[in-house]
């Protein structure tokens, strides 16, 4: 069926509190007029199918006949709102990745970074991930409260990251707030600034490993657009910028969401301060009961297609609520709780099909890393704030805080 009702606006209060929008929906069914906020870059204002249940989303972020393909959006935003430009639009230059793009594309862009995010070629990493955890946990202040986001859930997936791509460490400071205006920027033109600042930066840190090769991911990238072709100058770009935005944003909301949850359940952080055998399956818990992406990436409806009982036409925008699905209670018993014995497995955090999150293994090994150091080192840590005071970021994407103030060392 059709709906006809007019859309519901994704305003500030669905960004506070998704959740109860989410359970309202899905209890009509599991497709959804809505209305994207007015002030989103791009796509503000644009009347967009949101897909709820678990069942749909999971088998929608697989058909081919939903296209992320970046050349095809561009051209419908346009006959949508054809002054998009002037809102300060995000510069196609950082978006002509593997997320924005329909293989056979899309195959080629992931192959060539495939290799470096296995989980064996992760695995290398952990002494490098632990010391960076150790060395900023011991840089902590002693005095109360302390924004754990901002002092280490933010900088811990950086340096990491940065040290995958070769970015020198004294040139990683303006990474935060570049990513935090792209993602979740109070203004179009604060996106627009973002954006021409970090394709300068990433245009001449590519120039740099031209003159002098380096042994890092973007540097083997450089050579496959230098010495085999295998992609545009744009891509090239555009693949260094998702790969510091993927490789940072999961694992900074990952870390802020499930720290917060576990102050809000100390049961829940008592026994993985008891068993530290059960931290894996908590991090599961952790992106599955609050996503750090609750909505996958635009898809297009390339033809008429029916999701639940919804027909959506061709041409129409698509926005699948990873978040959503997460907590259908058709999949997962009682989901609004944190458990961190819960049987892992089965969430679509890291979405479905082959847009699954590249840098998955990455992400979780460092969250394994951080939420055990953090145990090790700030036992007795407690929020700052009442649990209700805290304020989550203004995205249509990522699930995040703004800041999460805690005492380290409660009596």
């Amino acid at each position: 069926m059709l709906q006809d009702s007019a859309p519901l606006e994704l305003d500030d209060a669905f960004m506070q509190d998704p959740h109860s929008v989410y359970t309202r929906l899905n209890a009509e069914g599991s497709a959804h007029r809505v209305m994207m906020p007015p002030g989103v870059p791009v796509c503000g204002g644009l009347p967009v199918w949101l897909i709820t249940g678990y069942e749909e989303v999971r088998s929608a972020l697989a058909d081919p006949r939903l296209s992320t393909d970046l050349n095809r959006t561009d051209r419908l935003f346009a006959q949508n709102e054809p002054d998009r430009n002037k809102r300060g639009a995000f510069s196609s230059a950082l978006a002509t990745h593997m997320l924005h793009s329909d293989p056979p594309d899309h195959t080629r862009l992931r192959k060539l970074v495939n290799k470096a995010f296995t989980s064996r070629a992760i695995e290398k990493l952990r002494p490098e991930i632990e010391q960076i955890t150790g060395e900023l946990l011991a840089a902590l202040p002693d005095e109360d409260p302390v924004d754990l986001l901002d002092a280490f859930a933010f900088p811990l997936p950086i340096r990491v990251i940065c040290l995958l791509l070769g970015v020198p460490l004294e040139e990683q400071e303006n990474f935060k707030s570049w990513s935090k205006a792209l993602v979740s920027g109070d203004s179009p033109a604060a996106t627009a600034a973002a954006s021409t600042a970090m394709i300068e930066y990433l245009g001449d840190l590519i120039e740099r490993k031209r003159r002098t090769p380096t042994d890092d991911v973007l540097a083997a990238l450089v050579s496959a657009r230098d010495v085999d072709d295998r992609l545009t100058e744009t891509e090239l770009v555009s693949m260094a910028f998702l790969l510091f935005i993927g490789g940072h944003e999961t694992t900074v909301n990952t870390l802020g969401n499930g720290t917060l949850h576990l102050m809000r359940n100390l049961d829940q952080w008592e026994a993985l301060r008891q068993d530290r055998s059960l931290l894996p399956g908590a991090v599961e818990e952790f992106l599955r009961l609050e996503s750090p992406l609750k909505h996958a990436t635009f898809r297009c409806a390339t033809e008429d297609l029916r999701i639940g009982d919804t027909e959506i036409p061709a041409g129409d925008f698509v926005l699948l609520a990873l978040a959503s699905a997460n907590r259908d209670p058709e999949r997962f018993g009682d989901p609004h709780t944190l458990d961190v014995r819960r049987p892992t497995g089965g969430h679509v955090a890291f979405g479905h099909g082959i847009h699954y999150c590249l840098g998955a293994p990455l992400a979780r090994m460092e969250a394994q890393i951080a939420f055990g150091a953090l145990l090790d080192t700030f036992p007795a840590m407690r929020l700052a704030v009442d649990p209700e005071d805290v304020r989550w970021r203004t995205s249509t994407l990522i699930r995040g805080l703004h800041s999460l103030p805690v005492r380290l060392n409660c009596p």
